[in-house]
């Protein structure tokens, strides 16, 4: 369970340092914007999670490990939502998915988080490292279109990769016992969770005694983005840590509030609740 500092408003003193825990004692983890995050490049995390899946194929009981993104408008729910908070904390391992997380550990910690591991990134380097091990997914989540194509597109450019099972994301919460069980008799070692924010992280922590799994991860819109459907900011956007205007001019109407509310408590955040937690042996 991560350690999460307290909601806003309050004053902004620093979060105890949490102890590090099985999920993260090879790379550490550093506190920015107030949650407890990885260390780890896109490459230690691929790596990670076909460790985590082969150990998880050998201990039938194992529940699986909650792999959650944090980016601006995570540390800022975080911050205003005591629930969002409470089901965050429940991550075995929380990967900077935002550029400013980055940003922020490099100037306020003694141990900066090496690259950003953008989910819309990472599910490719997950995909290649599944389909050189012989490792499963199984996609939740997006509409019956999306979530098809994706797995086609998965498929065909990660030849070897075996996506054992999918399904869409629009069921009812009375309909999660029939869907684990569904999942579960596709043994898959990732479970790909892309119910939007924050519904995928609440499935994720409510089934997790449900689901063998290695990982579950959640992925909001990942695979509209596999698709193309949705398209990435320029790269100079993305290493500058613009992409979100990027989304805001392509949906003005939709994001300008969420920007407009979240941006500035993040912000506040990140230059307040920065901090270094322990070595890292990345």
């Amino acid at each position: 369970m991560r350690a999460l500092a307290t909601p806003l408003p309050f004053a902004f003193e620093a979060a105890p340092a949490p102890a590090l825990t099985a999920a993260n004692e090879s790379y550490g983890e550093v506190m920015v914007g107030g949650i407890a995050t990885a260390c780890i490049s896109r490459d230690g995390l691929a790596q990670a999670m076909l460790l985590d899946c082969l150990e998880a194929r050998t201990n039938p009981r194992r529940q699986p490990k909650l792999v959650f993104a944090t980016n601006g408008h995570a540390i800022a729910l975080a911050a205003r939502d005591e629930a969002f908070r409470f089901t965050f904390q429940q991550a075995d391992i929380i990967h900077a998915d935002g550029q400013a997380c980055v940003f922020a550990s490099r100037l306020l910690t003694r141990t900066p988080i090496p690259e950003r591991s953008a989910t819309t990134d990472f599910i490719h380097d997950a995909a290649k490292t599944a389909s050189q091990h012989g490792l499963r997914f199984f996609l939740l989540g997006a509409t019956e279109e999306a979530n098809a194509q994706a797995a086609e597109t998965l498929r065909e450019t990660y030849p070897g990769l075996q996506v054992v099972g999918r399904r869409h994301g629009y069921f009812s919460r009375d309909e999660e016992d029939e869907i684990c069980d569904e999942i579960n008799l596709t043994q898959p070692d990732v479970v790909w969770v892309g119910l939007s924010v924050p519904l995928e992280y609440d499935f994720a922590v409510r089934n997790k005694t449900r689901l063998r799994a290695g990982w579950l991860v959640t992925c909001g819109g990942c695979f509209n983005f596999i698709t193309g459907a949705y398209k990435r900011a320029p790269a100079w956007m993305q290493a500058l840590g613009l992409e979100w205007l990027f989304r805001l001019a392509r949906e003005p109407r939709r994001l300008f509030w969420r920007y407009a509310v979240t941006n500035p408590i993040a912000i506040c955040l990140l230059l307040t609740r920065t901090t270094s937690l322990g070595a890292n042996t990345a």
